[in-house]
C-alpha cells in the first residue's frame, strides 16, 4: 500500500489544518476566530468537519483512512456513531461507521463530563471501480477527527476544482443533525444535485449572526452564498427583535464588502412546531431522558412574543422585511424556509427530536433547495453551475 501525506491540497471544505500528535485535524473556522471567541460550543462544532472531505484522483481499488475520532456522548442516551462516506465521481458509493477513538461522556443532569480515550480506527473501502476517478472521503459531520494516514493501492493526486463554490452558513440542521451519514446532510445532497463544490459553515447551536462568521464569508472564495438564520437565535433566546434586525443587515453588509455581486440567498427558518409561536430558550425534555431519547422543548412564554422576544414566525417576517429593504441589491434573494420544510411536511416527516430532521427529510429539503436555487431561472444558475430541473 502507498501512504500519501495528508496535506492541504488534498482537502476541500476546511479553513485550515492543525498538526497534532496524532495527525492533522481539520478546522472549519480559522485560528483567529477560535482565539477571538473560544466559546466551547462553537469550538466543538467547528472541529466537527461537516462538508469537509479528502478529495483525490486515483486509479486505486482500495482506499484506507486511519482516523482518531472524538465524539460527544450523553450518559443514558443511545446516540449513533459518526461515519465516513465514500463518494466516487459524484455518486455515493459506500459508507463505514466509525469505532474507537475518544469519547467525551456528558451527564445532562449535572453538566459534568468525563473523557475516555481509545485507539485510532482504520476506515477501509475496497472494490472501487476500475480506472482513474474522483474519490472523495466525506468526514463525519458530528464527530471531530484527527487523520493519521491515507493509504491506497495506487498513487493519488489532488483533485482539480470540481465546479463553482457554494458557501453556506446555518445552524445544526445545516451541519447535518440527525442525518445518518455526512454525504446525506441536506447541503451535501443539494451540492451534488447542483454540481457545485460545498463549503459548509453550518454550526450546531452557533448560527448567531456573528460578525466573525460574516468576515470569514467575506474573505472566502465563492460563486454562490447562502445564509440561514433564526432557529439558534430563538432557541438560545439570544436576541430581541430590536437587536436581531440590524445584526442581520450588518452580517449581509460584511459579506457584500468582499462579494458585492455574488448571488446570495437569505433563508428563514424551516418549520419547527415548538418554536413557531413560543420563544426560547429551548431545553432538553427531561421525560425523554428516562426513555433513553433526546427531545427538545421550548420554555419561553408565548405572550413574550408581543414584547420583542423572537419566535420563528417573527423571524420569518423580519428576514423578509430585511430583504425587501435592500432594494439596491439585485443579487440578494429571500427564501422562506417553510418552502423547504413546512407545517404540512411535519405530519408526514415529523422531526424525531422535535428540532432536527431525519435523513429522508434532509433529502427532501435538499431537493427543494436545489430545485429552487439551481433551476435554470434560479439565483444560483447564472454562473455556469450544472443546474438541476425544478
Amino acid at each position: 500500500m502507498i501512504t500519501t501525506p495528508l496535506t492541504a491540497p488534498l482537502f476541500r471544505g476546511a479553513a485550515e489544518l492543525e498538526e497534532t500528535g496524532r495527525g492533522v485535524r481539520p478546522h472549519r473556522l480559522p485560528a483567529w476566530v477560535r482565539a477571538q471567541f473560544p466559546d466551547p460550543q462553537l469550538l466543538m462544532v467547528q472541529r466537527q468537519p461537516s462538508g469537509v472531505r479528502v478529495a483525490v484522483r486515483t486509479a486505486a481499488r482500495t482506499v484506507e483512512l486511519v482516523i482518531h475520532p472524538t465524539r460527544v456522548a450523553y450518559r443514558g442516551v443511545d446516540r449513533p456513531r459518526g461515519s465516513v462516506d465514500l463518494v466516487v465521481d459524484g455518486a455515493l458509493f459506500a459508507s463505514e461507521t466509525l469505532d474507537g477513538g475518544d469519547t467525551v461522556e456528558v451527564d445532562l443532569g449535572t453538566g459534568q463530563s468525563e473523557l475516555r480515550t481509545g485507539a485510532a480506527y482504520p476506515v477501509a473501502f475496497r472494490g472501487l471501480p476500475e480506472g482513474d476517478k474522483l474519490v472523495e472521503l466525506w468526514l463525519p459531520h458530528y464527530e471531530s477527527v484527527e487523520l493519521a494516514e491515507l493509504r491506497t493501492d495506487e498513487p493519488v493526486r489532488p483533485a482539480e476544482p470540481g465546479g463553482p463554490v457554494w458557501l453556506h452558513h446555518g445552524s445544526s440542521i445545516s451541519q447535518g443533525s440527525n442525518a445518518a451519514t455526512p454525504a446525506r446532510i441536506w447541503p451535501a445532497v443539494a451540492a451534488r444535485l447542483g454540481g457545485v463544490e460545498l463549503r459548509n459553515l453550518g454550526f450546531g447551536g452557533s448560527a448567531m449572526v456573528d460578525q466573525f462568521t460574516a468576515r470569514v464569508m467575506r474573505d472566502s472564495p465563492a460563486e454562490f452564498i447562502s445564509v440561514k438564520f433564526g432557529i439558534n437565535v430563538v432557541n438560545l433566546d439570544a436576541m430581541h427583535l430590536r437587536a436581531f434586525v440590524p445584526a442581520v443587515h450588518g452580517f449581509l453588509d460584511t459579506i457584500r464588502d468582499g462579494h458585492p455581486d455574488t448571488p446570495l440567498v437569505l433563508i428563514s427558518p424551516t418549520f419547527c412546531e415548538i418554536h413557531e409561536d413560543t420563544p426560547g430558550p429551548g431545553a432538553f425534555d427531561p421525560d425523554a431522558f428516562g426513555e433513553g431519547r433526546i427531545k427538545f422543548v421550548a420554555t419561553g412564554d408565548p405572550a413574550d412574543g408581543q414584547r420583542g422576544r423572537l419566535t420563528l414566525r417573527t423571524v420569518r417576517d423580519a428576514l423578509s422585511e430585511v430583504a425587501e429593504r435592500r432594494t439596491d441589491d439585485a443579487n440578494l434573494h429571500y427564501l422562506d424556509g417553510t418552502a423547504l420544510y413546512g407545517e404540512k411536511d411535519a405530519a408526514e416527516h415529523p422531526l424525531p427530536d422535535a428540532l432536527h430532521p431525519d435523513t429522508d427529510t434532509h433529502r427532501l429539503i435538499a431537493e427543494r433547495f436545489a430545485g429552487y436555487a439551481f433551476a435554470p431561472d434560479g439565483p444560483f444558475a447564472s454562473r455556469g453551475s450544472a443546474a438541476v430541473q425544478s
